[in-house]
């Protein structure tokens, strides 16, 4: 069974780090209600939700992909780019500690989860601003010995990897070639987003389901050309803080 660690939407929202987006109110209640629902459907979907407090004085905690790097055999808790955000780590690190060995990054390590995007035993990392090369020379130093192998992924112009392009399975990768260097993607067929969707790269898969967010109804249409059941979600207050659907959950079986 699936299981997703989320965490409620902080009040103190409206001060999260933004990097690419200029700063626009947050509306607070309607944040969180829009991820009450994306809880929901992925509870309609099968996976089972355990949703953490949100944190008060933390604006950026509700993304709580970043500060760990779950696989199979342990997490790794990751020393995130955006220093402000660190302290989320330590209940998260509990919160995991009940399903996974935890191991912790170190400086000068810098990388955050959402530059890591795995596709079978292969996790695709993201150079990017958020994560170094130290950062990505410490995750390979935890997990290949475990028998992955770690690539790393040019990143421009957007946030993370993961702004820049998510896994279809079937070794098809969704992209926009403009933010990464998808010559990293060898052996796998990469789609492209519309043109006029640039940010739609992102989508969640859960079984044969792919969500997508409720604003990129082309991409919507081409991944359900690949056989993939399509659940849009509104998550438009969200994207003010530069959110994205695999942002906001970690999970694994």
């Amino acid at each position: 069974m699936l299981t997703a660690i989320t965490r409620s939407v902080s009040p103190a929202m409206n001060g999260c780090e933004l990097a690419y987006l200029p700063r626009v109110e947050i509306d607070i209640p309607k944040a969180a209600e829009q991820h009450r629902r994306y809880e929901a459907c992925l509870r309609e979907l099968g996976v089972s939700v355990i949703s953490l407090a949100a944190e008060p004085e933390m604006p950026d905690a509700i993304f709580v992909e970043d500060p760990a790097v779950v696989v199979d055999e342990v997490a790794v808790m990751t020393r995130m780019g955006a220093a402000s955000r660190r302290k989320e780590s330590e209940s998260l690190a509990t919160a995991l500690s009940q399903f996974r060995p935890i191991r912790w990054m170190k400086e000068p390590a810098t990388l955050e989860g959402g530059d890591v995007l795995r596709a079978g035993r292969t996790l695709f990392v993201g150079l990017s601003p958020r994560t170094n090369r130290a950062g990505i020379a410490q995750l390979a130093a935890e997990l290949e010995p475990l028998g992955y192998a770690i690539r790393p992924v040019e990143v421009h112009g957007c946030l993370h990897l993961k702004s820049a392009c998510t896994s279809l399975g079937d070794r098809t990768m969704l992209a926009n070639r403009a933010w990464c260097d998808t010559a990293a993607f060898d052996g796998f067929q990469i789609l492209d987003v519309p043109a006029d969707e640039p940010c739609g790269a992102n989508v969640l898969t859960i079984g044969d389901t792919a969500l997508v967010p409720a604003c990129f109804p082309g991409t919507a249409r081409m991944v359900e050309r690949l056989g993939w059941k399509i659940r849009t979600l509104d998550i438009s207050e969200l994207m003010k803080a530069e959110a994205a659907l695999t942002c906001s959950s970690i999970i694994f079986r």
